[in-house]
């Protein structure tokens, strides 16, 4: 499957990163599943979250077992299944929305290598500017990590609170674009509270990386995306967005506008 050549440069995140620091800004990092709650719908929603505010967009791409996804992301990727939506046609709608924000392809291992050898080459084709695989810890298959690391498209690399101190520097010295902290343990989902434990996290990770840090899971309301870009360079919000798709795309895109003013007030 040939797609038009992408809009997105492989550094175009990075260029996203030096143009918030400049302006004294965070990133807002936005969740979408792809084919949730439908394949228009979701080419709406990539359309209109630049304009909502985000700096980035996650396109998740459905999958059968997704073990570190909560309640309302495996509803969407079971939606988004019964769609007929796979990789590849997720790469389709990423291609016909053009949108001008870098895109992070967020899958499972799986589908990214069923979906053949050059599926890296034609995600960079479609649009996409990076990608985060939430299986494949570091070291677990150096020579997939090594092909991830070849491609066009920013390697982003998962920590976790628990991660020791001695394993996150490789972590970071393997990852490029930025890093994506799990501000706590389990699956993602909604939270009653900012994560305050997060700070010390991230002045870990400064001490390690000269990459971004963006902090998820969990961050659903506006004083929560405020609290966490006290903190950290970006802030991402999953759940709460696809949440807010299913009952219509411009609740969604409410939600993150007010994220946006929050984080910029």
């Amino acid at each position: 499957m040939a797609f038009a050549s992408g809009i997105i440069s492989s550094e175009s995140i990075a260029r996203r990163f030096e143009a918030l620091r400049a302006e004294s800004r965070r990133a807002l990092v936005c969740y979408v599943t792809a084919g949730h709650p439908s394949p228009s719908a979701t080419v709406e929603l990539l359309q209109g979250l630049e304009e909502a505010g985000a700096d980035v967009i996650e396109l998740g791409v459905p999958f059968s077992d997704p073990v570190a996804d909560g309640p309302a992301i495996q509803e969407s990727s079971s939606i988004a299944l019964a769609n007929g939506i796979t990789l590849d046609s997720s790469l389709e709608l990423l291609a016909s929305a053009r949108v001008s924000v870098p895109i992070v392809l967020f899958t499972y291992l799986n589908p990214l290598l069923a979906a053949g050898p050059d599926v890296l080459v034609r995600a960079s084709a479609a649009g996409a500017a990076g990608i985060l695989v939430t299986d494949l810890p570091l070291g677990a298959d150096p020579a997939r990590e090594q092909w991830l690391s070849d491609s066009d498209l920013d390697f982003i690399r998962l920590v976790a609170p628990t991660t020791p101190a001695d394993r996150l520097a490789g972590i970071c010295d393997h990852a490029s674009g930025f890093v994506y902290l799990i501000s706590r343990m389990g699956v993602t989902g909604t939270r009653v509270e900012a994560p305050a434990d997060a700070g010390p996290m991230v002045t870990r990770l400064r001490a390690v990386t000269h990459l971004p840090v963006c902090v998820g899971f969990g961050i659903s309301t506006p004083a929560q995306a405020r609290a966490v870009a006290e903190m950290a360079d970006g802030v991402v919000v999953g759940s709460a967005i696809v949440k807010a798709a299913g009952t219509s795309t411009s609740a969604a895109l409410d939600l993150v506008r007010s994220m946006r003013e929050a984080m910029d007030g």
